[in-house]
């Protein structure tokens, strides 16, 4: 009952950094263990088809489906699919997203797989949609965070941008960030600051959490201040003070209930950890039809 995986060739979904191939035969091997899909195997005929629908019980907006269909190829690299949407769609429940025909044991042994991944992808798609909306026409810009699935970080981050945010930094080596703890550590902001600098790093952001701490950031080199749990008065004010020297991020505290106001403060940026955090599945199913 052993499945044997082949990987989906450069047609396939693909991002900078990721390994789609490695991923979807990972994922595949996981389930199948080193038995193989054993109900299918005993329960579905060598040569049966299956013809199916893969549609949205949810309003939502898609994400990953091109991802989901290299399941079903790695298995059977001669099923007929028919993607009728594209990523980052807005769809109302009811939507079919995709159509596929291929072989029967291979449909099923894929369905799981390729369905967790559309659904967790869509379901962060569809939540950023909703804090993009919310401060829809304040100017501010909505990013992510790395606060991620381990091995998750480009897929959920490719989910986030089909939801209408921009990407934050991707990982530990395309910005520098300091923080507390790096103050601490180092002995103060300007001397963080100017061992970044000196390390040759040009995009430096400095996180305060009170506007006191602003100028000395600036004055040390920052590029970027990400203001830290700072209530709307306050972002408002220290907005003032930075004065368009640098942008600003507003971070913690974040909700669909909070970010109107936060957002209409005037910061150049918003940051929201839930979107990756906490964004539920998207209902999504495949359904066997009959010619």
């Amino acid at each position: 009952m052993n499945t044997k995986l082949t990987i989906p060739g450069a047609s396939g979904f693909a991002l900078p950094g990721f390994d789609t191939g490695s991923f979807v035969a990972a994922t595949l091997a996981e389930d199948l263990g080193t038995i193989g899909d054993i109900t299918s195997a005993a329960v579905i005929p060598a040569d049966a088809r299956f013809t199916g629908v893969m549609d949205s019980r949810d309003p939502i907006v898609v994400a990953g489906l091109e991802l989901a269909e290299s399941f079903f190829r790695t298995l059977d690299p001669e099923v007929h699919v028919e993607r009728l949407v594209g990523d980052g769609q807005t769809v109302p429940a009811g939507t079919e997203l995709m159509r596929l025909e291929g072989a029967g044991r291979a449909m099923l042994t894929a369905e799981r797989s390729a369905l967790n991944t559309v659904q967790h992808l869509s379901g962060i798609a569809t939540m950023t949609r909703g804090y993009v909306d919310a401060i829809a026409g304040t100017g501010a810009i909505l990013l992510d965070t790395r606060k991620t699935i381990p091995g998750l970080r480009a897929l959920e981050k490719y989910a986030t941008r089909m939801g209408g945010a921009q990407n934050h930094r991707m990982g530990l080596w395309d910005a520098a960030m300091i923080k507390d703890n790096h103050v601490a550590v180092a002995g103060g902001v300007a001397e963080a600051v100017r061992r970044a600098k000196q390390a040759g790093i040009t995009h430096i952001i400095v996180e305060v959490d009170r506007v006191d701490q602003i100028e000395a950031a600036l004055a040390a080199g920052a590029t970027h201040l990400l203001l830290d749990n700072m209530a709307p008065a306050t972002l408002r004010g220290a907005v003032t003070l930075v004065g368009g020297r640098v942008p600003t991020e507003a971070s913690g505290g974040v909700n669909l209930g909070t970010i109107r106001a936060i957002a209409e403060t005037g910061v150049t940026y918003v940051s929201v950890g839930r979107l990756t955090q906490s964004a539920p599945a998207a209902d999504i199913g495949l359904d066997f039809k009959t010619a």
